[in-house]
């Protein structure tokens, strides 16, 4: 009986010095009126124009945590902390059971306190969240193999029709993606990325896990997520944005899976948000730890239970397309998508092979509060990825790459209507996508077509100006007649060009849907009907 006593008593006393993870949940933000009044000290003026262009207003989550009590909770006994979230304003701390429950009683501020191991809350009675960690093992996202021509990257572009965003002449240019990873080896030198560094793409970067500014270290995951955006080799592999620029922040430590991972991606995606990028990609996931007791359950799929899914939100609410890899454990008995695939306002892209059906591998849907999960599907079994260390283009599995090749497309897609709000542009894709009517579990709404997505925005576009139109009859004989024009006929002009370009008749004014065009020669023509800087181009056939 002793025995039994003293392996008891010795259990709990290893149990109250073990570290343990944690977030401290701060009260309030007592300076938060001055900041906000000066919006400057907070976000860079291409966040702010960002955030004007689809009336978004600043709040409070846009504050920095308040100083003196990080200060403070630093200089606590036994506490070290780790990281630091102003959207969450929350600390992430280690320390003992008993010095993280002392917080709560010594310092007013602390509004409530989540340990990463649910069973230790059961010491806050007052807790509403709380939060398991956990990580898909990026080692095994990847199963590496040994016109623009896009060259081997034909298939897994074509399949979306970005080449057809492309042949538009959006490349991505203007557009900025925020690639959040575990390391960009080789970056700096490999051949595909020249391109990049040659027209100073890069724009930038962190390592928040060493807290350096040595970003082109870690695993190589990161390298090859970026050539699927960013990577070219004349004739030989293009990446879905090739004009893109870049940040690159490192957020996750391949050589543990622990907690803090999720706390320096919400890190990431706030200094991103900062500098004001359109895109932010993820080919990461959490749903277990190296420590069990951390591990989540189906159940916290929901989107706001996981630290990282409730930052992942909050990003999205600032007019961010953050895009996401929805996992690789469609073979395993967990077989879920992980966090912050599972967040309501996250892309999550799942993967299929070239032929269009769905990898073995994808992580399915739905989330646990039965929503459809992944969103849309990209090719991401037997994808192109740059190799990190030869340069040369080489096969790669994974969700991992399905979603930087969706990443850029969209980038591009976005450069096309940039005064479309992030939420217009994801509803766009999604319903462009060959499943939109019959979304399931498996795939989602489906695979999209760019192309589509782009027309559809088109037709909004040519609606809202009164630029739905049509000529009858075609081909014509002695007059044209303009159909379905709205509105005062004298905003629209409208000019007629020869096949070689040549200007034969113009009116800045219209006066009526009826043009006389007796006099043109026999032949093909191309009407242009312009207003408020749209425009409508028609092919016209002269008898």
């Amino acid at each position: 009986m002793k025995k039994i006593l003293f392996i008891i008593i010795f259990s709990i006393s290893l149990q109250i010095l073990a570290q343990e993870d944690a977030w401290v949940f701060l009260a309030d933000k007592p300076n938060a009126t001055i900041f906000l009044e000066n919006p400057l000290t907070m976000l860079s003026q291409r966040a702010l124009n960002r955030r004007t262009r689809q009336s978004i207003a600043l709040d409070k989550k846009d504050v920095p945590i308040e100083s003196t009590y990080y200060l403070q909770i630093k200089k606590a006994k036994g506490i070290t902390v780790l990281a630091k979230s102003k959207w969450l304003n929350a600390i992430h701390i280690q320390g003992t059971l008993a010095d993280i429950n002392t917080l709560k009683q010594k310092f007013s501020f602390v509004n409530n306190i989540e340990f990463a191991n649910k069973s230790l809350n059961i010491f806050d009675k007052k807790l509403k969240t709380v939060v398991r960690l956990t990580k898909y093992h990026q080692k095994k996202f990847t199963e590496t193999t040994t016109n623009f021509n896009y060259g081997n990257a034909f298939n897994q572009i074509t399949m979306l029709h970005g080449d057809f965003l492309h042949q538009q002449g959006y490349t991505g240019k203007g557009m900025q993606i925020a690639i959040i990873d575990a390391g960009f080896p080789n970056v700096n030198t490999n051949p595909a990325f020249q391109r990049l560094r040659e027209n100073n793409q890069i724009l930038g970067g962190y390592d928040f896990v060493h807290r350096n500014l040595n970003f082109y270290t870690g695993n190589s995951h990161g390298t090859h997520v970026l050539s699927d955006i960013g990577g070219y080799l004349e004739n030989r592999f293009v990446g879905t944005a090739p004009d893109a620029k870049f940040y690159l922040f490192i957020s996750e430590d391949s050589s543990k899976e622990a907690p803090i991972e999720e706390s320096l991606w919400v890190e990431a995606a706030e200094k991103a948000d900062s500098l004001g990028v359109d895109v932010i990609n993820t080919s990461l996931g959490y749903t277990t730890f190296d420590k069990a007791s951390y591990n989540y359950t189906y159940a916290d799929m929901n989107g706001k239970t996981t630290f990282i899914s409730r930052g992942a939100e909050i990003g999205a609410s600032r007019g961010i397309i953050l895009v996401n890899a929805a996992g690789n454990s469609g073979r395993n008995s967990w077989h879920y998508i992980g966090a912050p695939a599972d967040a309501r306002g996250v892309l999550s892209v799942g993967a299929v092979d070239t032929s269009s059906r769905i990898a073995s591998f994808s992580s399915r849907g739905p989330t646990s509060d039965n929503r459809i999960k992944p969103d849309i599907m990209a090719q991401g079994r037997n994808a192109f990825v740059i190799n990190f260390q030869s340069g040369a283009p080489n096969t790669s599995n994974g969700t991992s790459f399905s979603s930087p090749i969706i990443a850029g497309v969209v980038a591009c897609f976005w450069q096309a209507y940039p005064n479309k709000t992030a939420n217009e542009i994801k509803n766009a894709i999604r319903s462009s996508a060959n499943r939109f009517k019959n979304p399931d579990n498996n795939y989602g709404y489906g695979i999209p077509n760019f192309e589509i997505a782009y027309n559809n925005l088109s037709l909004d576009e040519f609606l809202s100006v009164g630029l739905l139109v049509n000529v009858y009859p075609n081909p014509i004989k002695n007059s044209i007649n303009l159909n379905y024009l709205r509105g005062d006929l004298a905003t629209y002009e409208v000019t007629i060009y020869s096949v070689l370009g040549k200007k034969v008749f113009q009116q800045k004014s219209l006066r009526t849907k009826k043009i006389d065009i007796s006099s043109f020669s026999k032949g093909v023509y191309l009407l242009q009907i312009r207003k408020r800087g749209k425009q409508k181009i028609l092919k016209l056939i002269k008898n």
